[in-house]
C-alpha cells in the first residue's frame, strides 16, 4: 500500500519520494528496496511544530532531512530548554523512531527550527532492516554514536566551559555551516540552541560588539574579528 501523505502547498511539489537519497540505500536487498518503497513517504512541518514529544507523539520512524533544520533538546525541571543537537538538511534523524530503542530513556523533545520537508521511512520497516541487515544496524550504531559524541559535548560545555567560550564557539560553527560571516538570528533563538536566557546572550554579544569581535544589527550578527573569536573559543574547539 502507499503511504505517501498528499502533498500540502507548493513547495512540496519540488519534492519526491527518492529512498536512493537514504544513506544505506546502497546496501539493501532487491526485497529490501521494495519495502522501503512502499513504507517512505514525505511529510512537511511547519516552523515550531513539533515533531516528536514524549508520551504525546506516535511512533514516526526514521527521517531524511530534504530541506530545513531540526533541534533536539530536553527540558530542565525548571521548563528550561536544553538543545542537544542540531540536524540540517540531508541529515538522518532516529530520535522520532525511540520507541524502537529501549536503550533511549531519556524523554528528548524534537521541533522544526523552520519549515521543513522529511523523507520518513515507517518504523516498523525501519525496525525490520535493522534487525536483519547487518549494514543498516552499523549505520544506526554509528549514527547513535555521533549523536551521543554530540550531547556528551554539549553537556561538557555547559557544566565546564564558561560562557563567552560556549558563544564564540557557537558563533564559529554558525560560520562554517553557513559559509558566510553574517549570521541571521535573534538572541532568543541562541538562548534557545545555549540553554541560556535571552539576558545573557544579550550582555554577552555587547561585549563581544564593544571589543569588535562582531557587529549587531536588529537579528543580524556580523563576525568582524574570526581570530579574537578563535581565541576566546579555543577550549571548546579543543574538545571537538
Amino acid at each position: 500500500m502507499d503511504r505517501r501523505e498528499p502533498q500540502k502547498g507548493s513547495l512540496m511539489n519540488h519534492f519526491e519520494v527518492a529512498p536512493e537519497k537514504l544513506p544505506y540505500w546502497k546496501y539493501l536487498t532487491g526485497k529490501e528496496k521494495s519495502m522501503v518503497r512502499n513504507g517512505i513517504y514525505l511529510k512537511n512541518y511547519k516552523k515550531r511544530e513539533f515533531i516528536y514529544r514524549p508520551g504525546k507523539d506516535d511512533c514516526l520512524g526514521s527521517l531524511y532531512l530534504l530541506q530545513g533544520d531540526l533541534r533536539a533538546y530536553i527540558l530542565s525541571p525548571d521548563g528550561r530548554e536544553v538543545t542537544l543537537f542540531r540536524l540540517h538538511e540531508e541529515d538522518t534523524c532516529v530520535f522520532s523512531a525511540t520507541c524502537l530503542f529501549r536503550q533511549i530513556t531519556f524523554e528528548t523533545f524534537l521541533v522544526a527550527e523552520e519549515d521543513c520537508f522529511v523523507m520518513v521511512v515507517n518504523a516498523t520497516i525501519f525496525s525490520k532492516l535493522t534487525e536483519e541487515n547487518l549494514a543498516v544496524r552499523c549505520f544506526l550504531y554509528e549514527l547513535l554514536s555521533e549523536r551521543f559524541s554530540a550531547v556528551m559535548l554539549t553537556m561538557q560545555q555547559i557544566l565546564f566551559f564558561s560562557f563567552d567560550r560556549r558563544l564564540a564557539y557557537f558563533l564559529l560553527q554558525e560560520q562554517e555551516r553557513l559559509h558566510t560571516d553574517e549570521i541571521h538570528m535573534t538572541h532568543e533563538q541562541i538562548a534557545r540552541y545555549l540553554g541560556s536566557a535571552r539576558e545573557v546572550v544579550a550582555r554577552m554579544l555587547k561585549r563581544f560588539s564593544e571589543a569588535g569581535l562582531v557587529d549587531l544589527n536588529r537579528g543580524l550578527i556580523r563576525i568582524t574579528d574570526r581570530e579574537a573569536l578563535l581565541k576566546i573559543a579555543e577550549p571548546s574547539l579543543i574538545t571537538r
